[in-house]
C-alpha cells in the first residue's frame, strides 16, 4: 500500500513537472517566435534534380528489329482492326495520312493517330542517355514501359514485365511469359526486355542520374492476364475478385458479362477497392511487382529504380497509399514517390503529409505560371498575384514537399508549352477538364496547330528562367527543349526531334487541307537556352535547396524579383514579364558587384540594371 502511494505521488510530481515544462516551452516559443522545425520526409536528392519526362514509344527507335506488328497492337483502342497497317515513318508530316492509312478509309483522324506506332524502345533511350547527360538532366521519369498493346502503355497487361516490343526479342519474351503463374512470383522470369531495362537503369546510375517508373495501379488493361482469365472462366477465375464485376454470363437468366472500366473506358478494367484500399489479390501482386523493380533479383537497391510516379493517384484510397509507401520505403528509404493529382491545392494537401507521397506533378505551378506569363491581358494575373499564389503553394505542404515537387508545364496529358503559347486566350489552363478538351485540335477546329514563332519562343524562354530558378525540381517534357509543338493528346506525343533525321515540313491540317509549310527542325537557340539554365541550376545549390524571399513585385512594370539563399550564398532573380525593357533598383545590390549568370554581364556598384523585355537576370555576387 505504501509502495502504491509512493508510485502515485511520483506520477503526480512528474505530471506537474511536465505541465510546467510545456507551459515554459510555449512561452519561450511565443517570445522567440521560433516554431519547432518539422522534420522533412522527402529524399534530399529529389530536391536537387532536373527531371526529363520520356514517352518511350515516341522518343527514339534504337532497334528496328523489335518494332510491333499488327498482332502486337490487338486490344488497344480503337478496337476495330485496320485493313492495312505498318510502322509509321518517324520523319513524316503529323497530319498527313500515309498510303496504308488511306486504305483503311476511316474518316476520324483520331483512329489513324491512335493506331500509329513509331518504334520507340528501351534501346533508343539508352542510346540517347549521353544527350540527356550533356543537356544537364539528372533524373528521368519514364511513362509506362510495362507490357501493353497501346502506344501509351496505360492499359498494362502486367506490372512485372517490360513490353516485349521495347526489348530485343518480342517473340521469345512472350513465350517465356506464357510459362509463368502470375500469382506466384517464384515462377516469374526475366525476359530480354526486362534485362534491357536493367541495363538502362545501370547506365543511368553510371552517369550519376536517377530514374523512376510510372505506376498505373488503379486499373489493368483488357489484355491483362487477370482480366483475360476472368473473361474466360467467369466466376471460376482465380481473379474474379480483382475487378468490379456488374454481371456474369448466365445463359439461364440471359445475363451478360459486364464490368467497370476506368471512367467508363472498357479497355481499362478498374481494380476493386474496399475500406482498406485495393483488395488483397491485386494489392499483393502490386507489392510484389514494386519490389521486383526496386530490388531486382534481390541484388541490391542500387540496381533498381529510384522511385515511382503514380498515375491518377486520386482514384485510389488513402489507405492503400499509406500501406504502399511503407512497403516502398522499407525497400529503399531514399526512394522518391510522386503523384499525379490534378486538383485544387487543398484537395492535394492530404496526400502530402508524410505518409503517402513525397511530391507531386506540380500542375498548380503550371496553372499559376500560365496566368502570369501567357494569359492575355483580360485573364492574366499581376506579379503580385502570381507571387501570392506561389506563396500559398509553398506554405500549403509540410517542409520539403515544395522543393521536391516536379515543376512542369507541358506533359503527355496537355498541349505542349509552345502550342499553349500560340493558343493563349482560348481558355484558362487552370480549368483543367474544360481546357483539356478546348486544347485538343481534333475536337476544336479553332485550335491553331502552327509552329511557334520567335515571339512565342521568347515567352517560353522567359518561363524557363522562372522554372529553373524557382523552388521545386524542374521537369521538362521530352522535346520542349528543342521547340516541339502540338495540341493536347494525342498531338503532344509526336516523335522526338533528332539532328540525324530529315523531317518533312508540316503542311497538312487536321481536316486534310494544306497550309504554308512549317519547318520541322531543332530550335538551336531554345536548346542552348535550356542547356545554359539547367547547368546554372545544377551548379548552384542555392537554386536547388535554398529558401525563397520576395524582394519586389512591381505590377506597373510587370517585374518580379526574388532571392534564393542557401548557407549564406545568395542569388537574386529578376523576371521582366512586360513588353518593355525596365530599369530596376534593388536595395540589396547597393554597393556590390553582381554578375548575371545568364548573359555573363557584370554590374558594378552604381550601375543601372536594365532588363530587356520578356527576359530575366540571375544575379550573383562577384567573386
Amino acid at each position: 500500500m505504501i509502495n502504491n502511494l509512493l508510485i502515485r505521488m511520483k506520477r503526480m510530481i512528474l505530471g506537474i513537472f511536465l505541465i510546467f515544462f510545456m507551459v515554459g516551452c510555449n512561452q519561450f516559443l511565443k517570445k522567440t517566435n521560433q516554431p519547432v522545425k518539422q522534420e522533412e520526409f522527402v529524399p534530399q536528392w529529389s530536391k536537387t534534380v532536373v527531371w526529363y519526362q520520356i514517352f518511350p514509344e515516341r522518343f527514339r527507335d534504337g532497334d528496328t528489329t523489335n518494332n510491333p506488328t499488327l498482332a502486337d497492337i490487338e486490344g488497344a483502342d480503337p478496337q476495330e482492326a485496320p485493313k492495312s497497317w505498318q510502322i509509321h515513318p518517324w520523319e513524316s508530316d503529323w497530319y498527313e495520312l500515309q498510303d496504308y492509312e488511306k486504305i483503311n478509309g476511316e474518316p476520324e483522324m483520331w483512329k489513324h493517330i491512335l493506331r500509329r506506332r513509331y518504334g520507340g524502345d528501351i534501346q533508343g533511350v539508352i542510346n540517347k542517355l549521353d544527350y540527356l547527360h550533356d543537356l544537364g538532366i539528372t533524373a528521368i521519369y519514364l511513362n509506362p514501359v510495362f507490357q501493353s498493346p497501346s502506344l501509351h502503355k496505360y492499359d498494362g497487361e502486367s506490372y512485372h514485365h517490360i513490353d516485349p516490343n521495347f526489348g530485343p526479342d518480342p517473340e521469345g519474351d512472350r513465350k517465356l511469359i506464357a510459362t509463368e503463374n502470375p500469382l506466384d512470383p517464384s515462377t516469374w522470369v526475366w525476359t530480354s526486355a526486362d534485362e534491357l531495362v536493367l541495363k538502362l537503369i545501370s547506365e543511368v546510375h553510371k552517369r550519376g542520374m536517377k530514374i523512376i517508373f510510372d505506376g498505373v495501379f488503379n486499373h489493368l488493361g483488357y489484355n491483362s492476364f487477370a482480366f483475360q482469365d476472368v473473361l474466360k472462366n467467369q466466376q471460376n477465375s482465380a481473379y474474379k475478385d480483382w475487378f468490379i464485376i456488374n454481371s456474369w454470363d448466365n445463359s439461364k437468366t440471359g445475363s451478360t458479362f459486364d464490368y467497370e472500366g476506368w471512367f467508363g473506358v472498357k479497355s481499362l478494367p478498374e481494380l476493386k477497392e474496399d475500406s482498406n484500399g485495393i483488395v488483397e489479390g491485386p494489392k499483393k501482386y502490386i507489392f510484389n511487382a514494386t519490389k521486383r523493380w526496386m530490388n531486382p533479383k534481390n541484388e541490391g537497391i542500387e540496381k533498381g529504380i529510384d522511385g515511382w510516379r503514380l498515375d491518377v493517384a486520386y482514384c485510389i484510397g488513402h489507405s492503400f497509399w499509406k500501406q504502399w509507401r511503407k512497403h516502398v520505403k522499407a525497400i529503399n528509404p531514399e526512394a522518391y514517390i510522386t503523384a499525379e493529382i490534378i486538383d485544387i491545392p487543398n484537395k492535394v494537401m492530404p496526400y502530402m503529409q508524410g505518409d503517402e507521397f513525397d511530391g507531386e506533378m506540380n500542375y498548380n505551378f503550371a496553372f499559376a505560371s500560365a496566368e502570369f506569363f501567357f494569359n492575355p491581358d483580360s485573364t492574366s494575373i499581376s506579379a503580385t498575384e502570381y507571387d501570392i499564389k506561389l506563396k500559398e503553394l509553398r506554405g500549403l505542404y509540410p517542409n520539403g514537399v515544395a522543393h521536391a515537387s516536379q515543376n512542369l508545364f507541358g506533359s503527355h496529358d496537355s498541349n505542349r508549352i509552345g502550342s499553349h503559347i500560340v493558343n493563349r486566350g482560348i481558355g484558362n489552363f487552370r480549368n483543367w477538364s474544360k481546357y483539356f478538351n478546348t486544347s485538343n485540335a481534333l475536337n476544336n477546329s479553332e485550335y491553331s496547330t502552327r509552329k511557334p514563332q520567335n515571339k512565342d519562343i521568347e515567352l517560353q524562354k522567359l518561363f524557363v528562367v522562372m522554372q529553373m530558378t524557382y523552388v521545386g525540381a524542374p521537369m521538362i517534357y521530352y522535346g520542349d527543349e528543342v521547340g516541339m509543338w502540338g495540341a493536347n493528346d494525342p498531338d503532344c506525343r509526336k516523335p522526338m526531334l533528332w539532328d540525324d533525321i530529315n523531317y518533312k515540313d508540316e503542311v497538312f491540317s487536321v481536316n486534310g487541307s494544306m497550309h504554308e509549310p512549317d519547318k520541322v527542325k531543332i530550335n538551336q537557340s531554345l536548346y542552348a537556352h535550356y542547356k545554359k539554365l539547367i547547368h546554372i541550376r545544377n551548379e548552384n545549390l542555392t537554386l536547388q535547396l535554398g529558401t525563397y524571399k520576395t524582394l519586389l513585385t512591381d505590377d506597373k512594370k510587370g517585374v518580379l524579383i526574388f532571392e534564393r539563399e542557401y548557407e549564406n550564398q545568395k542569388l537574386i532573380v529578376v523576371i521582366n514579364n512586360s513588353n518593355n525593357k525596365q530599369t530596376i533598383e534593388i536595395p540589396e545590390l547597393k554597393g556590390k558587384c553582381f554578375k548575371d549568370l545568364l548573359s555573363s554581364i557584370v554590374f558594378e556598384s552604381g550601375d543601372q540594371k536594365v532588363v530587356a523585355k520578356k527576359s530575366g537576370l540571375i544575379l550573383k555576387v562577384c567573386p
